[in-house]
């Protein structure tokens, strides 16, 4: 059955001693491309005891009897034998799976996917349609396998997330909960502030009550006592007419007069006292509250001064209130710059390192002592170390024979583009120096200028021939990358590397021959030595725009200390002298650091008067304002060379002064950057700038 599944499947529908005899061959199966219930047995719903007939066609009336019949079997039959082989087969596979692993799910498929080959290599018939049907679900599962290996990155990358997310979610509720708890710190602060200032408040409103009480006081003793003032006036007045009607009865010319014109007269006087009682009465019910315009004077002058000196301590609390949350603010800025000085304190004392002792180094360069007091004069700790690493690199570049090439990418410099080993030279310090210097001899008597780094590598074809030019090519640019510290190497690091153009080398060697033929036409005797006072009027004429502490360090670089003598004499070509490996003197070396650092200044006045960030962009007619301003001595032709670097834009390319410079626009450090690496400096002072 196993190796003739189709002939196993036909005896398990002939049913038992009927193989063979009614069994037609499988070629009208094989030729019909429809399933129908005549081909194969529909088990469990036909008996093992039915036959396929021959040579019976799906629509004839016979194949409609059997069909019917069929349906009405019933559903007692067993099995068949290969079904069963391969229940049994499937169930053996699963049970020696490890369902506990990741891939359980995959390799549960398997058994499954050995029993449809079993049906698809066995049942020739319909291997071409089950193999598609089986190919569709591989392509679709390995779709699937793909879909999901590539999610698996973004799960981790979402899990990262998810990570970062509630990192960023706690350190923000630690840094709340921090805000909140000062919060409330200042709040209780405020809180006791109010309190104080209620019961100043309160002390206040409890001295103007006092004074008002004294004040009611005061009025009442000054009524009681004008009362009393009255009363007395009105007593003196009867006492007088008392005194007046004595005198008249003991005269004795009242004797004489008639007894009924004086009765008459004391009716009538008694009558006018009785109207003036009643209109004393009248006046003191009206004017019984009112006070003397005197009192009333005093009293309001008093309170007027109380008035004056509440509003006075009113307007002195609240500027102390003010002033208290000044302090209050300032105390909190001073308690975070504590802490933040403090943090740095422990950040410094953590990682600081001691003092190193250079004199360690005595023994391990070459030289001795000696030469290593001569290269660590006047140089600091970051100097000494570029200084050690040169010595350490000069020893390690003599071991090197061969350095390996860098290729012929478009970042590589093009007299450096090279496939494989390249040999190492080997030259002193002196002969790289001395080569430089004739680079740089053929270079300022050259009248056709091509690119320095062309003219750079065909200068060595020529010295050293095309054999030999990439080797010393690349030995020089080790030499020169190397001494960093040493004038000549650098300057011409720079400028072969783009960072530097050659006019700013040209230009500090014009500044240093024109001082030295300022000071040799004043030495009209050629003996090689000025006095200092000369010294400083020469370095006044050549840099009218130097402060009067620039000229100063320049004197002192050049030997003249400030409490010596003017008249001293001092050799002025000694100032100008380089060694054999290239070293200028402390005075050469202070005039290329103050030209660097008034560039820096140029520039930096420049960024502030644009007064635009970096990453902002400026137009051509805003750059040529600024510089104007800046600087308003610039003339025409440098302003267009300064205009023309910042931009790169060739001069005869720059619009005329107008509404199209407008339309040129750089970006802001670009500019700068451009500038910096040209020869740029002040040709004036500006209007606000003192007279040196």
């Amino acid at each position: 059955a196993w190796r003739n599944p189709d002939s196993a499947l036909t005896a398990s529908l002939l049913g038992p001693g009927r193989y063979g005899d009614e069994l037609y061959t499988t070629t009208a199966l094989q030729a019909s491309y429809q399933f129908s219930v005549g081909d194969l047995s529909p088990w469990p719903t036909h008996t093992s005891g039915q036959t396929i007939l021959c040579n019976r066609k799906p629509c004839s009336e016979d194949y409609r009897k059997r069909a019917g019949s069929w349906q009405h079997q019933p559903l007692n039959t067993a099995k068949p034998r290969y079904l069963e082989q391969l229940e049994n087969y499937l169930r053996k596979e699963l049970l020696l799976l490890d369902l506990g692993k990741d891939s359980a799910q995959e390799l549960r498929l398997q058994p499954y996917r050995e029993i449809f080959e079993f049906f698809i290599e066995d049942f020739k018939t319909y291997k071409p349609l089950l193999s598609s049907i089986k190919n569709a679900y591989e392509v679709m599962l390995a779709q699937q396998r793909e879909k999901i290996r590539t999610l698996e990155p973004l799960k981790a990358k979402l899990v990262t997330m998810n990570e970062d997310c509630n990192e960023r979610i706690l350190a923000m509720r630690a840094e709340e909960r921090y805000e909140i708890s000062m919060l409330k710190k200042e709040k209780m602060n405020l809180l006791k502030l109010i309190d104080k200032k209620n019961e100043e408040k309160t002390a206040l409103q409890s001295e103007v009550a006092k004074l008002r009480k004294s004040l009611a006081q005061e009025y009442l003793h000054y009524l009681t006592e004008r009362d009393a003032r009255k009363i007395l006036i009105a007593d003196l007045n009867e006492l007088r007419y008392q005194r007046e009607d004595m005198s008249l009865a003991q005269s004795p010319s009242v004797w004489g007069e008639d007894p009924m014109k004086l009765t008459l007269a004391l009716k009538m006087t008694r009558q006018d006292l009785t109207r003036t009682q009643m209109e004393l009465n009248t006046m003191k019910a009206n004017f019984g509250d009112v006070v003397p315009r005197r009192d009333f004077e005093m009293q309001e002058k008093t309170n007027k001064d109380l008035q004056e000196q509440l509003d006075s301590l009113r307007a002195d609390y609240e500027e102390v209130c003010k002033e208290h949350e000044i302090l209050l603010q300032l105390h909190m800025s001073t308690l975070k710059e504590r802490d933040q000085f403090y943090s740095e304190l422990q950040e410094i004392q953590r990682t600081s390192t001691p003092r190193p002792d250079w004199t360690k180094c005595e023994d391990v360069v070459s030289g001795g002592p000696e030469r290593w007091s001569m290269l660590a004069e006047g140089k600091n700790s970051d100097q000494l170390v570029d200084v050690l690493l040169e010595e350490i690199g000069e020893g390690l570049l003599r071991e090197k024979d061969f350095f390996p090439g860098l290729g012929y990418e478009e970042s590589t410099p093009s007299f450096l583009r090279f496939e494989g080993n390249v040999t190492n030279m080997k030259p002193t310090k002196k002969a790289v120096v001395s080569l430089i210097k004739d680079i740089w001899k053929e270079r300022l008597s050259e009248e056709q200028r091509e690119n320095f780094s062309d003219f750079f590598y065909n200068f060595l074809e020529r010295r050293f021939g095309p054999g030999d030019a990439m080797a010393w090519a690349y030995t020089v640019f080790e030499n020169i990358k190397l001494f960093r510290t040493n004038d000549i190497m650098s300057q011409f690091y720079a400028i072969l590397m783009g960072k530097n153009r050659e006019i700013v080398y040209t230009r500090q060697k014009e500044i240093i021959a024109q001082l030295l033929k300022e000071m040799t036409s004043i030495d009209s005797q050629n003996e090689g030595v000025i006095t200092m006072e000369q010294l400083s009027t020469v370095l006044k004429s050549t840099f009218p725009f130097k402060k009067e502490e620039k000229i100063q360090e320049l004197m002192e670089a050049g030997g003249w200390q400030p409490d010596s003598n003017n008249t001293e004499l001092l050799d002025y070509r000694s100032l100008f002298v380089e060694d054999e490996e290239g070293q200028s003197t402390f005075f050469v070396k202070k005039l290329r650091e103050q030209y660097l650092n008034e560039k820096e200044e140029y520039l930096h006045e420049l960024k502030q008067e644009l007064g635009l960030e970096l990453r902002e962009d400026v137009n051509l007619f805003r750059l040529r304002e600024a510089l104007l301003t800046i600087d308003p001595s610039l003339d025409k032709q440098t302003l267009n060379s300064y205009l023309s670097q910042a931009v790169q834009i060739p001069v005869t390319e720059l619009p005329e002064e107008g509404e199209k410079e407008k339309d040129i626009v750089v970006n802001v450090k670009t500019a700068l950057e451009q500038l910096h690496m040209a020869d740029v400096r002040r040709m004036g002072l500006r209007e606000q700038d003192p007279a040196s």
